[in-house]
């Protein structure tokens, strides 16, 4: 039988659970199973807001969102638009329930232990499909996840979150997948093309600071260097405006911090005016990359 059987709610900052469902159930792989759950919790942030993985005869689905992640487990066989349907109407219920403010103070586990009794009722329903199949609407999640299907955990995953490190490289690091961004704006393509210019100019005037070293041994090679950095910080901060990556926002700051400090190394080669130019392009362009957020937060949907 298909079935929900256990979820939690807990602060994806450091993994503290703030509800979970009761739970009777002590089979030996269903233990197992939410022991892997458990080390889940503590790394959601490493992870696309959106996965699932098999344990046995068992699924783990998980989404996060607002800084506050929804797990649960449920046989192999549930549905996963329903296993999705099922984590977003927790999701939607809690952020209304609880404010940032409360969730962020919790200081012990399970904090938040009353939002059982609404997780329990849910399960209920999503447990009995056919009461449930006239109160959603099961068509925008099956569109959401053919658009932007859940990334599948693999074995080397779950041996990294159990403590156990992997050397190879994990398929979620970098571009995620499955993860999409919105349709970029007007402003973000000008801030694009700037930051191509910016990139281009300083790699120009690399070149050129390369050729003046080679026939004059007075000159300095840091200015190459600065050049250079100033080049791939622009570079990847098209990159970063293009692509969803992991710590986007964090990185796209650290590339304007560079553009920033290697402009400030060049001031005796350029005038006030051109540094303010490189400047305020990467301003732009690292305002730009924040405002374009990645698709797939979960719609209303008719509950």
């Amino acid at each position: 039988m298909s079935m929900v059987l256990f979820a939690s709610v807990v602060r994806v900052a450091d993994g503290l659970p703030l509800s979970a469902s009761t739970d009777y159930e002590q089979e030996k792989e269903l233990q197992e199973t939410k022991r892997h759950l458990k080390g889940l919790s503590k790394k959601l942030s490493q992870f696309p807001d959106r996965c699932t993985f098999k344990s046995g005869q068992y699924n783990v689905n998980f989404t996060y969102s607002l800084g506050v992640g929804y797990l649960m487990v449920c046989t192999a066989n549930y549905p996963n638009v329903l296993a999705f349907c099922f984590l977003d109407e927790l999701q939607k219920e809690f952020i209304v329930t609880y404010d940032a403010k409360r969730i962020s103070g919790a200081v012990r586990p399970y904090s938040f232990i009353e939002f059982d009794t609404f997780i329990q009722k849910t399960k209920q329903r999503y447990n009995s499909p056919r009461s449930l199949s006239t109160k959603i609407n099961l068509a925008d999640m099956q569109t959401e996840i053919k658009l932007r299907p859940p990334y599948q955990l693999s074995p080397e995953d779950l041996q990294a979150i159990n403590g156990f490190p992997v050397h190879t490289s994990s398929k979620y690091k970098g571009i995620a997948p499955t993860q999409m961004l919105e349709p970029a704006t007007l402003p973000g393509v000008v801030s694009f093309v700037l930051t191509v210019l910016c990139g281009g100019l300083n790699l120009l005037r690399g070149v050129h600071a390369i050729e003046s070293i080679l026939q004059n041994d007075d000159e300095d090679f840091n200015y190459v260097i600065a050049f250079f950095l100033g080049t791939a910080a622009c570079l990847y901060q098209c990159y970063l405006f293009a692509y969803f990556s992991v710590w986007r926002n964090s990185k796209s700051f650290l590339a304007f911090a560079l553009i920033c400090l290697s402009n400030m190394y060049l001031y005796e080669l350029r005038n006030i005016w051109q540094i303010l130019f490189h400047v305020a392009v990467g301003a732009f362009m690292t305002l730009q990359i924040r405002l374009r957020q990645p698709l797939g937060k979960a719609p209303d949907y008719n509950v």
